[in-house]
């Protein structure tokens, strides 16, 4: 007999062997009919798969969260039917769930386009319409083999010979139509629904090999309901109009050329968008980190003690000299600061030591990943190294929290994730030192949790961290509901020790710090796409690279606006003018598709009333303003969010007013 025990603690006993469908039918038929799969101590399962052992048990139907992996699982499968029905002579290969849909890979002499979707389509919904249930066989590796090549099937006869001995191998079927698969899937093709539909297509490699055959992917989406797919769709809608690299033409910010692929070419206005970021956050870390800068290439002998040598080679620049030395160029900043570290005897009054450099670093993409800002080959990192001992661990994760939430919070980002990754299978280190920062850092993931109130939601990522040690990884939701991964927090055992890097102890002893990897935008230029795609380009004034045009509706008023760009610069203002001969809604129209976020319009009754017409940008209105008046609003409104904050040692005293250099960032507060 085996124990189940249900979500209410409740505990019953059966025979070996009983499926998940026949304990869901003795409870009540109802239940049944609306399960589509079982998991088992947490774990998805086919329904009718036999339980052999003792296990909690969760009944799954379809509106659960957890059926949709299953919904587009079984969609691939349906898709892969519906492409061989048509299209005898296919040959199927993979075909995967991945984020937000599925794809599957296709051998076929003739590549698919969008064209053929319709009639896929259609024919995908005859077979979920039929509501075949799906059935699972174990066969043995020399009958699947010979089944797939007796079908032409050639890339699935390289999978089963690919599939370790021991392992079973599963065939699922839906009717006449079977395929090779670790499943589980649910009950029948007609639990995939109507909500779904094919988005692309695309030429991938098989196995990803550039020696290997050329296949044809097609992607597709699929939700639990109508409402869902109306939604991602209308999300995407929106983001294609938000993506940053349409807007960094319009807005004049940056761009890209094939001489160097992977690598931003900075326009004036998008490196002002850059160092207002940069000179942000170099005041976020003026009080606690020493900033500083490690050389650009070092010699490979120093990447082979890193270890990344050998775990990250095939990402690196490398070049050889003359003299036959071999150098790379760094593709992460860790090694340097921890030379930075050993320079000179360190003792435990010296730490926690906090390392922080906007290093510029390199790494090889391949090119058919490269996508504008959001993955490039060479970027600048916010990066930070602290050095500490372990019992400082804790409070200093906690504090790099505090900082890297409230960063997010004056861009905005409030939903954040907060995801603890633990040891994956290849790594370095020892089982305790392991079992020691891992639970160091629950520790922290439960203090930041409660610290929250429940505003940040935190999670487990099992067998996600880095090879060195445990990490945490910050997620935050933009404005249409798109989740990006960018801050991490990392401890790491490892690389002190490896550089034999140490901090003279209390007790006189030698001991190795702990170091923290710490960055909070990540990529800067990652960073800056996402911004550019969350505010839709329509930045807030502060970090807006034209913050004011001031914009002529006839020449008469040139010589008045030359004085309200003198004045506006003078009160900090990144602004610039235009006296073309042009109509002022032509004018406008212009700035506006730019994201300018204000315009300043003056005329021949403006210079007589020393006034301006304020319109912001996204409003039809338009509103006369004193002179004085308009740019005092706008100097308010342009002063950084870190600096509306006042100083810790300034709790209580009068409001400070602030005086920005529109060209460097730089910022004197005076005490009113």
């Amino acid at each position: 007999m085996i124990t189940l025990t249900f979500p209410d603690g409740a505990q019953r006993q059966y025979q070996a062997g009983v499926t998940g469908r026949a304990v869901a039918e003795a409870i009540a038929k109802s239940l049944a009919k609306r399960t589509v799969a079982m998991a088992l101590d947490g774990a998805l399962a086919d329904l009718d798969d036999p339980i052999e052992r003792d296990a909690r048990i969760e009944f799954v139907s379809r509106d659960d969260p957890r059926a949709l992996e299953l919904i587009r699982h079984d969609a691939a499968h349906v898709l892969a039917e519906a492409v061989q029905t048509l299209y005898p002579g296919t040959q199927v290969t993979i075909g995967p769930v991945i984020e937000n849909g599925f794809y599957y890979d296709f051998a076929r002499p003739e590549p698919f386009t969008p064209d053929d979707f319709p009639a896929i389509e259609a024919k995908m919904r005859e077979i979920i319409a039929r509501d075949r249930p799906f059935t699972k066989e174990v066969w043995s590796r020399d009958k699947a083999r010979q089944v797939f090549r007796d079908k032409g099937e050639l890339f699935k006869v390289e999978l089963v010979d690919a599939i370790p001995e021991g392992e079973s191998l599963k065939i699922y079927a839906q009717g006449d139509w079977f395929d090779l698969c670790r499943g589980p899937h649910m009950t029948s093709t007609g639990k995939v629904g109507t909500a779904f539909k094919l988005m692309k297509v695309a030429g991938a490699y098989w196995r990803g090999d550039s020696n290997n055959p050329m296949l044809t992917r097609i992607y597709g989406t699929a939700w639990a309901s109508e409402a869902d797919l109306e939604r991602y769709l209308k999300q995407l809608e929106e983001a294609e109009q938000r993506d940053h690299r349409r807007l960094g033409r319009e807005m004049d910010l940056f761009h890209f050329q094939e001489e160097g692929p992977g690598v931003v070419f900075w326009h004036p206005k998008g490196w002002t968008v850059f160092q207002q970021l940069i000179a942000y956050m170099r005041r976020r870390l003026e009080a606690d980190y020493d900033e500083v800068n490690a050389p650009q290439i070092l010699d490979k002998a120093l990447w082979e003690t890193s270890g990344h040598w050998g775990w990250y080679r095939e990402s690196m620049f490398v070049t050889q000299t003359e003299d036959e030395r071999v150098f790379a160029i760094k593709p992460m900043n860790c090694p340097g600061h921890v030379q930075i570290f050993k320079h000179g005897l360190k003792s435990y009054r010296d730490l926690p030591m906090r390392l922080a450099e906007f290093g510029s670093v390199s790494r090889y993409e391949p090119s058919g990943a490269l996508h504008g800002l959001m993955r490039v080959r060479a970027f600048t990192q916010d990066d930070a190294h602290i050095f500490c001992t372990e019992d400082q661990l804790a409070a200093e994760c906690l504090k790099i929290n505090d900082l890297i939430l409230s960063t997010y919070a004056d861009f905005g980002f409030e939903d954040v994730v907060v995801k603890l990754s633990t040891r994956p299978e290849k790594r370095v280190g020892t089982d305790e030192m392991w079992d020691h920062a891992e639970a160091v850092m629950a520790r922290v993931l439960e203090t930041i949790a409660a610290q929250s109130g429940g505003r940040i939601r935190t999670s487990i990522n099992p067998g996600e961290g880095a090879f060195y040690g445990p990490k945490f990884e910050y997620v935050l939701r933009d404005a249409i509901g798109r989740d990006w991964q960018c801050g991490t927090t990392q401890v790491d055992f490892n690389l002190p020790e490896r550089f034999g890097a140490f901090y003279i102890d209390q007790d006189g002893a030698k001991r190795t710090p702990v170091m923290v990897h710490r960055a909070i935008c990540g990529s800067m230029e990652r960073f800056i796409g996402i911004l550019i795609e969350h505010f839709a380009g329509h930045f807030p004034l502060w970090i807006a690279p034209v913050q004011a045009v001031v914009a002529t509706i006839t020449s008469d008023a040139d010589d008045y606006a030359r004085k309200v760009v003198g004045a506006a610069r003078k009160a900090g203002l990144r602004v610039e003018a235009d006296f073309r001969n042009e109509k002022i809604t032509y004018k406008v129209r212009e700035h506006s598709l730019a994201k300018v976020p204000a315009i300043l319009v003056v005329g021949k009754r403006e210079a007589a009333e020393r006034s301006v017409n304020l319109r912001r940008l996204g409003s039809q209105q338009q509103q006369s303003l004193a002179l004085d008046e308009a740019l005092r609003a706008l100097a308010e409104e342009a002063v950084p969010p870190d600096l509306r904050r006042p100083l810790p040692e300034e709790e209580g005293l009068p409001t400070a007013d602030v005086v920005l250099d529109s060209h460097h960032g730089v910022i004197e507060r005076t005490l009113a």
